[in-house]
């Protein structure tokens, strides 16, 4: 199965956060997605791996991407070496994505500056000829996606471009909140973090309405690039 779009995140919740809302319209507009987690996130101080597995199966649900597999690398300990990039190369084989979006290439969680780079780096090396990979007994052929995006997270990243995603953010806080181990649940016994506020669960929506205030539009969702964004024409631009 080819795909448009293949979403990489290193924990599971990563790419809900990061870009639900751009894949929502993308799926709206027929494009293909699927999801790609790094690790089952079973550092998290809240829930356990496997609640959180069946968490992300169903935000995958939600938002209606055509798969999503977990490559159970060590969660907070993720290392960008050959058999870490092999794997997810494997994946980028398989499914013929166009475009890549990944983690932020810097974040406050350290395993999402390492996974933007391993993301990124399996990338480049899938496209190259003289790296074998055999996956599911097929011998695979080499691909490099066309496009590799960084989506932004914790930290207020200056975006290199934004999406509008007017229209679709109801759809992605959908897809968030179906993580409920993670995130703001009134008298929950469980400890607080950084995501547990009822500030954070605020600002998903505060960061697109100001992305989307600075370019005229109702949301938005901002991406950085590894190389200069590129348009047609000045009237692509909106």
């Amino acid at each position: 199965m080819k795909i448009d779009i293949l979403a990489i995140g290193a924990h599971p919740d990563d790419v809900e956060l990061g870009c639900a809302a751009t894949l929502a319209k993308e799926i709206s507009k027929g494009k293909t997605v699927g999801i790609l987690d790094l690790t089952r996130g079973e550092l998290g101080t809240r829930g356990t791996a496997e609640i959180r597995d069946k968490e992300a199966e169903a935000a995958a649900k939600i938002l209606g991407a055509k798969f999503r597999h977990n490559l159970e690398f060590s969660d907070g300990f993720l290392v960008n070496n050959a058999a870490s990039q092999l794997e997810i190369i494997k994946i980028i084989r398989k499914y013929q994505p166009d475009v890549v979006l990944c983690n932020a290439i810097d974040d406050r969680h350290i395993d999402h500056g390492k996974g933007s780079k391993l993301a990124s780096d399996a990338c480049f090396l899938s496209g190259l000829q003289k790296i074998e990979t055999i996956y599911e007994s097929n011998h695979q052929k080499a691909w490099r996606p066309k496009h590799v995006y960084h989506y932004i997270q914790w930290k207020n990243i200056e975006p290199d471009f934004v999406v509008d995603v007017t229209g679709f953010l109801d759809k992605k806080l959908e897809t968030v909140f179906a993580y409920k181990s993670q995130f703001h649940q009134k008298d929950a016994n469980e400890p607080e973090t950084p995501i547990t506020s009822t500030n954070f669960r605020d600002s998903i929506t505060y960061r697109a309405q100001d992305l989307g205030r600075l370019i005229g539009t109702e949301y938005a969702e901002g991406f950085t690039t590894e190389r200069y964004p590129a348009v047609d024409s000045i009237f692509d631009l909106i």
